[in-house]
């Protein structure tokens, strides 16, 4: 049975060979690219948000959320497809948080969760009989169940 912890090792495994074939032999500088201080750098233009909110996932945030508190993302392992996504509410950050900040509200991903979420779209989704924010457009997902909690990620 495979775990979350062991799918994320396979999956960072695999993205770090796949950037190694990629990056010049003899440019010191390529090597950069793949260092953690490089990934923690704040987004510019040329490098946007990894994970997007919508505008209607900010006009809810900002409805429901407190001033210091954030909507957390977290991906487990689990549902029809593979993967799950968890939202909760969340005060306090941990020291491998990412923060994506948007019309004054914020969502929170851990690293390990980043790896599955990582270029993503988060929405607030109101219908008559529910309401709940999703992932949307999420490139590392192979494909998804059809109620769109769960997925599977791309190898």
């Amino acid at each position: 049975m495979w775990s979350f912890a062991r799918s994320s090792t396979l999956l960072n495994n695999l993205r770090v060979n796949q950037q190694l074939q990629r990056l010049p032999t003899n440019t010191p500088a390529g090597l950069q690219r793949l260092s953690s201080a490089s990934a923690q750098q704040q987004p510019s233009v040329s490098n946007p948000p990894e994970v997007l909110l919508t505008e209607s996932c900010v006009k809810r945030l900002g409805e429901i959320m407190v001033k210091g508190e954030y909507l957390r993302i977290h991906v487990e392992g689990g549902g029809c497809s593979g993967f799950q996504y968890k939202f909760s509410v969340d005060g306090s950050r941990n020291e491998d948080d990412r923060v994506f900040e948007q019309g004054g509200v914020g969502v929170i991903v851990d690293q390990d969760s980043l790896e599955f979420v990582k270029g993503s779209t988060v929405d607030f989704s109101q219908e008559l009989i529910r309401s709940a924010f999703l992932v949307l457009k999420n490139p590392q997902a192979d494909h998804g169940c059809s109620c769109g909690s769960s997925f599977s990620v791309k190898l």
